[in-house]
């Protein structure tokens, strides 16, 4: 499974951005696919994650300002994000997994920056 990750730039806060996270398979062949972000001189975190169900979750600091969709006819999945804040600056990485067998297998894409100057 590849995953192409776009989207990223410079915005200013409050400005909106639209990542995209396009998979070289179908994506309900997956179970989940997520967002995870780093910013500089921080641990990559969780983001928000949609299962092949549509089942959403957001981390708090998100919610209500990121939304999650998937276009499978694409393969791929979207994060639409409002309101964005400084704190949002990170590179952005999208993430797949899929259950083989009793283990899941995990891939990552290559991240993308976006970056909110106040």
């Amino acid at each position: 499974v590849q995953l192409q990750a776009s989207g990223g730039g410079l915005v200013q806060a409050g400005d909106s951005l639209r990542l995209s996270c396009a998979a070289s398979v179908d994506i309900l062949s997956l179970d989940a696919l997520a967002w995870y972000r780093q910013a500089p001189g921080k641990d990559r975190e969780f983001v928000a994650l949609i299962t092949n169900g549509g089942r959403t979750k957001y981390v708090d600091s998100v919610q209500g300002r990121f939304t999650l969709s998937g276009d499978n006819a694409k393969s791929t999945v979207y994060l639409q994000m409002n309101n964005l804040k400084p704190e949002d600056t990170a590179v952005y990485y999208c993430n797949a997994a899929r259950k083989t067998g009793e283990h899941y297998s995990v891939y990552w894409g290559q991240g993308t920056l976006v970056t909110v100057s106040s």
